[in-house]
């Protein structure tokens, strides 16, 4: 049979989406830092971001892409070129990454500490996960949660849904390290047997996430999925599915059984 003894879910781009307070998060941070004489973000300014979330690799570089934005860099430049863009922008405006890393956490934080549940309402599910997610938590295949949003958020998140995941199950960021490490723990924690070794599967959102998981060896044996719903792009879904490491996964795949995952050989 075709399946997962052990399977390890991204958070963000995979059940939730996030986008909602991505942004809003993006602007109060911008707003601390670049301190624009008009505070309401203009009209357009969130559904041009919202495409523009898959550049993002660090935090800091949130209230950036507004920055990029509103000095009128084209949305489709900031697409494929932002690794490029993206030097230039701190310099120029006297910033350093830790002065907005410290805005976007610090007005995070503040929200989080004043509105809890205002914050959580910002986070949706995507179509079908949440009942999907219920199914697997009542089969005997354990799943596990792995991300680098804070674990008691994630916790709280789904008991907001209804879903009761128990909480060491969920290992976000307070783990402190790397996902290829937290994917080499499990196996060390659930290492099957001679009969049925453990079979691995982990799903993400970041195509390069998943290319830092082929890059060790003793990684081999973990099946890698990505979802084309999530924080990526066109072209690395287009790598991806070149990629014969990695399998594609859509909405209406993954709530089918898992044999429907893996393409056949």
């Amino acid at each position: 049979m075709v399946a997962p003894t052990l399977l390890a879910l991204d958070f963000d781009g995979v059940l939730c989406d996030g986008l909602l307070e991505y942004f809003e998060t993006s602007w109060k941070a911008y707003c601390q830092v670049f301190e624009p004489a008009e505070t309401t973000p203009p009209p357009d300014l969130a559904e041009q971001f919202y495409p523009l979330r898959p550049v993002i690799e660090t935090g800091w570089e949130m209230p950036m892409v507004l920055h990029a934005l509103l000095k009128g860099i084209a949305a489709e430049d900031i697409l494929q070129n932002w690794r490029q863009i993206e030097p230039t922008l701190l310099p120029e405006a006297g910033l350093t990454s830790g002065q907005d890393m410290t805005a976007v956490n610090s007005n995070q934080d503040r929200w989080i500490q004043a509105d809890l549940n205002g914050w959580l309402e910002l986070h949706r599910t995507y179509p079908g996960t949440l009942d999907w997610l219920q199914n697997l938590l009542a089969s005997d295949l354990h799943t596990v949660i792995i991300s680098t949003k804070e674990g008691r958020f994630i916790h709280a998140f789904l008991q907001k849904q209804g879903v009761e995941m128990p909480r060491e199950q969920i290992l976000g960021k307070e783990v402190q390290q790397p996902k290829t490490e937290t994917l080499r723990q499990l196996l060390a924690q659930y290492p099957g047997s001679s009969a049925e070794p453990t079979r691995l599967w982990f799903v993400e959102d970041r195509y390069k996430t998943l290319q830092k998981v082929e890059a060790e060896a003793d990684l081999n044996d973990v099946s890698l999925f990505l979802v084309d719903w999530g924080y990526n792009t066109a072209a690395e879904r287009e790598e991806a599915r070149r990629d014969s490491r990695v399998n594609l996964l859509s909405l209406s795949t993954i709530v089918q059984e898992f044999s429907a995952w893996v393409e056949p050989t």
